[in-house]
Order: structure tokens, then sequence, then C-alpha cells
């Protein structure tokens, strides 16, 4: 066998335990950098250095992170919004449109009745279907909103344009919810800006002003935007508004507890996620977060107070609109605004004896649902709203005591 060296026995006094970690320290990262420089004796910042250097490689993975977020997340959805527009759909044609024997078709004019839909909805198609009944009022359009926001200016031109186009000489607009006061605000402009006459505005369980929204859905909204306003990308991530759609629903999975956290019903949750993948994230006609967060601005900046007394002014030899409130008879059906509220609001901007207000109270019905009791609403319209429209200003009629103006005749 070769000879193996040996090695000197170590000997207690060779371990010097503060020698390694001295030597440790010098051959680091970074050591040099507390030195004092020899030509200046200014000290580097060691600490601060390496402290900043850790920072920086721990953030890596956050920033690759992010980088996947906004490249396959936020990216592909701001191409897609900055290609949407505001667009007219042609639902009904109006009743007796050849022979001109509807209530509001007289002579050669022609009515449009343009549907508008609230909070969270992109486009009127669906809802404007449901109620068939308006085509007794005229030729019925739903509104398709601009994905990336909201602007009732553009809104109320592309409604002028395709007037002119069809040969359209008054229109009705109609809005449900917060749809109301965009219906609002674009009868103001139609009313003040072009030669079509408006002859009234629908508006369902609107509230006329943020106090009119409940806690609960005020509360909603406003956290909504403090986390559009804190997230960059958030007004177009899909990621962001499924959390955001998932926790308003979190009622709905969350369990008390008397424990310091809370249970969760698996089950639940799961229906609550494939039911905000199937509505809002994956279908074509889910407003995104930007369009939301532009509908929740409008009731917070509400001018529909404005819009009315606008309405109810004189305007050259315009006939003045009529206002029609359709709410739940009994006001603590609308879980989502406060009706009484907002009927007290138009009674003292359109009601009066010489207003032009009509308070329409629909029993069964709930928030702004026609599609979910299209029965109620459309009778409602057949029976109280197409005849009080089709009256001239100061004649109202009285919706079996709901009516909240002037003279009235029979239902």
């Amino acid at each position: 066998m070769p000879d193996v060296p040996t090695l000197p026995p170590c000997t207690a006094g060779d371990w010097d335990n503060a020698r390694r970690r001295r030597r440790l320290r010098d051959t680091r990262t970074g050591h040099s950098w507390h030195q004092a420089s020899e030509a200046t004796g200014i000290v580097r910042f060691g600490r601060t250095r390496r402290f900043l250097a850790r920072t920086a490689i721990a953030t890596v993975p956050f920033v690759a992170l992010y980088t996947q977020y906004w490249h396959f997340d936020v990216a592909p959805m701001r191409e897609q919004l900055a290609e949407t527009q505001p667009r007219i759909h042609q639902v009904y044609d109006a009743q007796g449109a050849d022979n001109r024997d509807t209530a509001v078709v007289e002579g050669d004019n022609r009515t449009a009745v343009v549907d508008l839909v609230g909070l969270g909805n992109l486009d009127a198609t669906n809802t404007a279907r449901a109620l068939p009944a308006l085509s007794r009022l005229g030729d019925v359009w739903a509104v398709e909103y601009d994905n990336s926001g909201l602007d009732t200016a553009v809104v109320s031109r592309l409604v002028a344009a395709r007037a002119e186009t069809l040969g359209i000489d008054s229109v009705i607009l109609t809005g449900h919810s917060m749809g109301g006061i965009i219906a609002l605000e674009v009868a103001e402009h139609l009313y003040q800006d072009t030669s079509l006459e408006v002859l009234g505005v629908i508006l369902d369980c609107t509230p006329i002003d943020l106090h009119a929204v409940r806690a609960d859905s005020r509360d909603a909204g406003e956290e909504l935007l403090r986390w559009i306003g804190w997230i960059p990308g958030a007004r177009e991530s899909r990621i962001m508004r499924m959390a955001i759609e998932i926790a308003a629903r979190q009622d709905r999975f969350v369990l008390p507890s008397d424990r310091w956290y809370r249970r969760i019903d698996g089950s639940e949750f799961i229906d609550v996620v494939e039911e905000v993948l199937k509505d809002k994230i994956l279908s074509t006609d889910a407003a995104s977060n930007g369009l939301i967060e532009s509908q929740f601005r409008a009731i917070v900046a509400s001018g529909a107070s404005d819009s009315l007394r606008a309405l109810a002014a004189e305007q050259d030899d315009k006939v003045r609109p009529a206002i029609v409130f359709v709410r739940p008879r009994h006001a603590l059906n609308d879980h989502v605004v406060d009706v009484e509220y907002t009927q007290q609001a138009l009674v003292e901007h359109s009601g009066g004896v010489d207003g032009t207000l009509l308070v329409a109270k629909i029993d069964h019905t709930g928030h702004a649902n026609p599609i979910q009791a299209p029965e109620a609403y459309n009778n409602a319209i057949t029976d109280r709203v197409a005849p009080f429209i089709d009256l001239r200003p100061g004649e109202n009629l009285d919706d079996d005591g709901d009516s909240t103006t002037g003279p009235s005749i029979g239902p």
C-alpha cells in the first residue's frame, strides 16, 4: 500500500471560531463596501447596499409574475377594449307602423324607444327583447355601451345619427337601474341639442343619486373603485374582475363561526366561481372593469337633478318629455335602490299640478328585473305607460292611486 501522508493532530488551540467567522465576513459579497476608501476616507454604506441587493434579488420573482400578469391578462384586454365602440341594435319594429295606428305614431311621424341597461351590464338587447310591449310606442332599439368607458354625449350623437338616417322624428329613452341616469343625460342632450322630440324617459328602479343606493350595494361599488385605483391594470384585468366578483358574493359561501376565522362552504364556493366565470369573465356580454367604473361614477357624480330640470324647462316649441318611474309596489322588494327616496326626488323635480310624472308601481317585481318578470312589466307598459306618454303635457293618468301629478282620468 502506498504511504498515506499523516496530518498533524489538531489541538484545541488550533480551533478559533472567532477567526472562522471573521474569515467568512471578510470573504462575503460586499465586504469591501463598508470599508473606508483609502483615497477619500468616505464610508461606503455597506449594510444599506447589501440590503438593497438582497431586496432586488427577492423582488425578481414578483417582477416576473407581474410581467406575466401584464402580458397575458392586461395588455390583450387593453388592445381589445381600444377597438370597442357604442352601438345600437334593432330589436323590434313598431306595432302598426304600416298603417300608423300606434299611440305615438301620428301622421308621418316615427318614434324609436331606446333601451339602456344598468351597472355591470354591457348590452341592452336581451332586456329589450323581454319587453315587446315597448313596440307599442315605436321601433325598439337597444344600446350596447363602449366597453372601455361611458360617454353620454357620444351615445346621444349615435342615437341622433341613426334617427336621421331612418327618418325617426321622436324618441323615448328607457333606462334600467343606473341606466336611467344615463337615459336622463342622453335625453337632455337630445332635447337641447337636436331637432328630435323627446316624448318621454322611462326610469326603471333608477337611483336618482348615490343616497338612493342601499348601503350594501353602495359599499360594493366604492370597494371596486378603491381596487381599480390602487392596482395597475385593474381596469382591464380579468383576474382582478374575478376576484372582485367572487368577493361580492361572499355571503353565499362564507359561513359564520364562533372562532377567529370563518368557515367556507366548499360546494357553494365552487358554484360561485363557475357562475362568475360563465357570466362575468368568459361571456362576451360582460362589462369591463373600466365600464363598471364609469357607470358607478355616473351614479356618484349624478347630474340627474340637473337633467330633470332641463327636461322640465321649455325648449323652443318642443313638447316637455314625460317622466315615468317604474318601481315595485313594495319598496323593500328592491334590495339595491331606495325607490321611495327616488320617487320623492322625482315628485319635487317633475311632479306638481302641471308636472309630467307618472309613478307606475308593479306587483311581484324586484330591482329592475324585466327579464325575470316580463309579464308584469309588459302589462304595466301596455296599460299605464303607453297611454300616459301619449297624453299631452299636464294630463296625467291615475295609476290606481299611484300617480303623483295633476288631473287624472280612469286607469
